[in-house]
């Protein structure tokens, strides 16, 4: 098994979901449900990157420690560089980053990206699914990833890539996406080492990452490669707004039933 340690950034005053962290799904705070998706996973280490003493005081699990990092921070790479700073992880320490905002993650895909970084060249790695409904193809908060034969990142996109010409041109949004796989969404999980970690925050933000708001774009201007492989086990979606929050609800009540 793949030795990995999980970091989960966790910001208090999320824009479209003041107090993410701390929303309850069944009772239980968000984070403490990501949380425990990483020790299901069998992490080595499992450790909350929080700007907000109330997220510290919501997550008393054994196996997670939490550490306090800077309120400013642009995204959670620049927060989970900070912790891997304060943990002292070496250079080659393998760093699952489980977004906080992902209460349903399978420990299948978690420990799937972990072993696709560590059995492949490439310094980062991350999961996709395929996209089977039209109207996702178009969400620009789906974002859309396109991928070499090789298994590495061509490109990230809010934009419906890659764009069927003849099928696109010729019918209407409602109309069923056209026969073949051609579509995959990114799961927003990413390993790498934490000597890379620490060299993707120091990178200046890319001119295409500032105009799709994707961070990982940043790593690709600056000509690195991103493995990306199907995910084992399906991710239901992240929790980004009131519906999603709603939705995740939903989710939990219909597993526990």
């Amino acid at each position: 098994m793949t030795d990995f340690v999980v970091a989960i950034p966790a910001r208090y005053a999320a824009s479209r979901l003041p107090g993410k962290p701390l929303r309850l799904i069944g009772g239980t705070p968000l984070v403490v449900h990501v949380a425990r998706r990483a020790l299901a996973a069998g992490a080595r280490e499992v450790w909350v990157a929080a700007d907000d003493e109330r997220i510290a005081e919501a997550v008393q699990l054994p196996g997670v420690q939490v550490v306090m990092t800077a309120p400013t921070h642009a995204s959670g790479t620049d927060r989970l560089a900070e912790c891997a700073a304060i943990a002292g992880w070496s250079d080659d320490t393998l760093v699952v980053n489980l977004q906080g905002d992902e209460p349903f993650a399978p420990a299948s895909g978690i420990r799937a990206v972990a072993a696709l970084l560590a059995g492949g060249d490439a310094p980062m790695a991350t999961l996709a699914t395929a996209i089977t409904e039209r109207e996702q193809v178009f969400d620009p908060n789906a974002v859309k990833v396109v991928r070499a034969d090789d298994g590495t990142a061509l490109y990230f996109s809010r934009a419906p890539i890659p764009w069927h010409r003849e099928s696109f041109a010729a019918s209407s949004p409602g109309h069923d996406l056209p026969q073949g796989q051609h579509w995959l969404r990114h799961i927003g999980i990413y390993a790498y080492r934490a000597g890379f970690l620490r060299h993707f925050a120091a990178m200046p933000p890319g001119r295409l990452e500032q105009l799709e708001s994707l961070e990982q774009l940043r790593v690709l201007e600056a000509g690195h490669r991103i493995l990306v492989s199907l995910t084992p086990e399906a991710f239901p979606p992240g929790v980004d707004t009131p519906e999603d929050l709603a939705r995740a609800q939903a989710h939990w009540q219909k597993t526990r039933g």
